[in-house]
């Protein structure tokens, strides 16, 4: 999770870290959609452009949350009854994005990330990690879904119309629909006039131009403290995404069983502790934080290479830091937390 830090105020529990002054043109709002609470900040904007941009947004991010949603009635969850039939069925024109835009990467990243998971994702219930009954599946039904191997390219599409032969297909796109409309929304910004924002989804955001005469101050969480890891300072437009393992998960029998699964084995990726991705794209900076937690110390470099990334810190499962050398000139690391930095030139 990122966290922003800000003069004005204090986001996410965080300490300010400056020095408090006034933002007279500040703008902000917060409203709860794909399961978070999602922070919108404008600067040097009137009230009546704000008021019409936030008014605007929640619409869409509504919308969104109910169409790309696998558990709510809406075109994913018509698409995952319908697909499993094997038949050829319409399909709905807010899903056709996710799906082209995802295949990409999930090639690109070896199918580490790999949306179509989603009965993977159900049997293991982690959205109900808060249920105290919850306790992980068993093996055999687990190697039961990993064996029939369900990805994105077992979709047959013939202009409107797809369908699968493989009936373990499910879409889930929790790894990329989030970041996704993060860009759509920030283009609905810039199309108003609107040159300075972040929009802050759970701690993962994207940011345009400035706070004044300042950048948009960020701040990485430490994935096993409750304190911040590394400060930066945006640069322009940029998105920041960070996976990890501390965002979503239950304990059971003194086990700790977290949201992001490794859809070769079937379980919970075990050797990272969190990644944090920048990019302009956050569609792209999400799936590839998702990706690059599932390969791993050893493998995350070769992915990252392979999607053109070249600001990357992963945090490894012993908390040593593996970070390539254009993040890491970006980065002010917490004087009071001891750190092993491992720089990483890229392949």
């Amino acid at each position: 999770m990122l966290i922003i830090l800000r003069y004005l105020c204090i986001l996410l529990l965080l300490p300010c870290l400056s020095s408090c002054d006034t933002a007279p043109q500040q703008q902000q709002h917060s409203s709860l959609h794909f399961g978070t609470l999602i922070d919108i900040t404008l600067y040097d904007v009137s009230d009546k452009q704000a008021a019409l941009a936030f008014e605007k947004m929640d619409e869409n991010f509504a919308y969104w949350h109910r169409a790309w949603s696998p558990w709510e009635a809406g075109s994913l969850s018509r698409f995952n009854s319908l697909i499993k039939t094997q038949k050829s069925f319409s399909l709905g024109p807010s899903i056709f994005p996710l799906i082209e835009k995802s295949t990409e990467l999930s090639i690109k990243t070896d199918g580490l990330f790999n949306p179509a998971i989603g009965k993977l994702i159900n049997l293991w219930q982690i959205h109900r990690h808060d249920d105290p009954d919850i306790k992980p599946p068993t093996a055999k039904e687990i190697d039961y879904l990993v064996k029939q191997n369900p990805k994105l390219e077992d979709l047959k599409i013939d202009g409107i119309k797809i369908r699968s032969e493989n009936p373990a297909v499910a879409l889930n796109f929790g790894a990329f629909a989030k970041g996704y409309a993060i860009d759509l929304q920030m283009q609905v910004l810039k199309n108003m006039g609107i040159k300075n924002a972040i929009i802050n989804a759970g701690g993962d955001l994207k940011a345009i131009g400035s706070h004044g005469d300042r950048p948009w101050h960020i701040a990485i969480r430490h994935p096993r403290m409750n304190s911040w890891l590394a400060k930066i300072e945006t640069h322009g437009e940029e998105s920041v995404f960070t996976s990890g393992d501390y965002e979503r998960y239950y304990i059971y029998e003194n086990k700790r069983y977290h949201h992001i699964l490794d859809p070769r084995s079937g379980y919970p990726a075990k050797q990272t502790q969190s990644v944090t991705v920048i990019h302009t794209d956050s569609g792209l900076a999400d799936a590839a934080a998702t990706a690059l937690f599932v390969a791993g110390p050893r493998q995350w470099l070769k992915i990252a290479t392979k999607l053109g990334l070249k600001q990357v810190m992963l945090i490894d499962q012993n908390g040593i830091i593996h970070v390539t050398p254009e993040m890491h000139k970006r980065l002010v690391f917490n004087p009071k937390i001891e750190t092993t930095i491992k720089i990483t030139v890229a392949l």
